[in-house]
């Protein structure tokens, strides 16, 4: 019997290629499974041991030691710690007592049960250095030919791997069939599915960037960089460039002689057309850029909403929007700020909007007139922080005002802000802690939740997006995200 294993052993990992130590683990595994048999009505843990000289094997049946105050979950495999130690008197929480078990006939079956644990424990094993193999080339592009379709799903056969490009990661209107080659980017790694656990994508943003790197050799030599990239897959993408070489010019060395290289792209993703545009560090010239072909008359940046209001002509309203909004929803993913398009007559309004706002918080919290209001609008002015803490000769290079009005509103200014802090915090007092915890929630912000009484993670949770944009002025995106981030503990309790 232990020669035969011994034999058995050498044998299968010849031919399946893996090593003898994954075999003797799949017959150690089967060995136990089979054991386990023997304990019918007890949920017991078994550990078996092969030799690997001899063959020979030992079985012993093992408990695992717990803390005394935990309890025991399974009896069958679990021992408290004080019992444990009646036995071994050194022993710890979390390692084992062991009982040799005997050798026992295992039953006729026992043979074809080891056979199918040990080949299906060896497919694992070859599954797994396939991917490994794959995994180091580093390869971030597959390409192969579709093999079979599973339930609207691509099955896409690369040399000696296989790789899933599920339905949802097609490009719209694609007619991909058996036998067609194909490229896709690699998604994820699913190492629990039962069959291929390459996923793939060919509507990932990533994608576009890994086809222009391997038809723009500059990018490859890192003359040239894509800083960012956005699609509507199928319809219409958006990459940013960016050299630091003088002596390129990063969106016509993408285009290509005659256009070649970003023809060969579109006919990768199916006539997709793409928009090749300058990165810059100045977020209002990326933003002009990411708007393209629409000229910009003007852009008013808010930093702390991460927004910007762009002003276009009549004429580039539509340009500027695109077909649904195509253009405008892509220029914000590629420049990661929210861009609203308005035009001239739209911004006044705005414009005169926001500064009778500001002239009424100042009016109110200062205890001026509209006329001391409007100075301070018309020297920028546009928060109480501004008035009590902007340098003293900043105000006092205004014209209009003289040093004793200057110290005044400064005074004004600061006990508006104290009262206001004092009141923020009765307000955060009645707002529970799992809701102050929340990633991206601001004291001011809380207590402005509190003032329309959302008090609790699930108060927010249950909002709608426009609800919470409503009451606390927020952008829709961080409205979404806040709202997410809320309801982020009911789907991990119901898993």
């Amino acid at each position: 019997m232990s020669r035969e294993v011994l034999l058995l052993v050498d044998a299968l990992a010849r031919e399946k290629n893996v090593s003898k130590e994954i075999v003797f683990g799949a017959l150690e595994m089967a060995l136990a499974a089979a054991t386990k048999k023997l304990f019918p009505d007890q949920e017991v843990d078994i550990r078996v041991s092969v030799d690997r000289e001899t063959g020979a094997y030992e079985a012993f049946r093992r408990w695992l030691v717990k803390p005394d105050e935990a309890g025991l979950e399974n009896p069958d495999a679990e021992i408290l710690l004080m019992d444990a130690r009646d036995q071994i008197a050194d022993i710890e929480v979390e390692e084992y007592i062991e009982e040799p078990l005997p050798h026992v006939d295992l039953g006729r079956r026992f043979a074809q049960d080891t056979k199918q644990v040990i080949l299906q424990r060896i497919r694992d094993a070859e599954r797994e250095q396939i991917l490994n193999e794959f995994l180091a080339r580093g390869d971030n592009i597959i390409n192969g030919t579709i093999k079979r379709m599973e339930k609207g799903d691509a099955i896409i056969e690369a040399g000696r791997v296989e790789a899933r490009l599920p339905r949802d990661q097609m490009i719209p209107k694609e007619n991909l069939r058996i036998g067609d080659r194909v490229r896709a980017y690699l998604l994820k790694i699913d190492r629990l599915a039962r069959g291929p656990q390459i996923i793939v994508s060919r509507t990932s943003p990533e994608f576009i960037r890994k086809l222009f790197e391997l038809e723009v050799p500059e990018i490859e030599q890192g003359l040239l960089e894509i800083k960012a990239a956005a699609r509507d897959p199928g319809v219409r993408a958006k990459i940013a460039v960016y050299t630091a070489d003088r002596r390129i010019d990063p969106i016509g060395t993408c285009v290509g002689m005659r256009g070649s290289r970003v023809t060969a792209v579109k006919n990768e993703i199916c006539g997709e057309n793409v928009d090749i545009v300058l990165w810059s560090e100045d977020p209002a010239q990326f933003v002009i850029g990411a708007l393209a072909p629409a000229n910009v008359q003007s852009i008013v940046v808010d930093e702390d909403k991460h927004a910007m209001d762009v002003v276009v002509d009549e004429d580039n309203l539509a340009l500027a929007i695109g077909r649904g909004g195509l253009n405008v929803r892509l220029a914000t993913d590629l420049t990661g700020w929210q861009i609203n398009i308005l035009t001239q007559d739209e911004a006044s309004a705005k414009q005169s909007g926001e500064s009778e706002k500001i002239r009424e918080l100042f009016m109110n919290k200062l205890d001026v007139d509209e006329e001391v209001a409007d100075i301070l609008i018309e020297e920028g002015f546009s928060t109480l922080e501004e008035v009590a803490y902007v340098p003293l000769q900043e105000m006092l290079d205004i014209e209009a005002f003289d040093q004793e009005t200057v110290e005044e509103l400064r005074s004004r200014a600061r006990n508006a802000l104290l009262t206001d802090a004092i009141a923020t915090e009765e307000k955060v007092g009645s707002v529970s802690q799992d809701l102050l915890s929340l990633e991206g929630m601001t004291r001011e912000l809380a207590a402005s939740l509190a003032e329309h009484d959302v008090h609790t993670r699930d108060d927010l949770a249950e909002l709608a997006v426009d609800e919470l944009t409503e009451m606390t002025g927020v952008s829709e995106r961080e409205a979404k995200d806040l709202i997410l981030r809320a309801r982020a503990h009911w789907f991990a309790n119901a898993e």
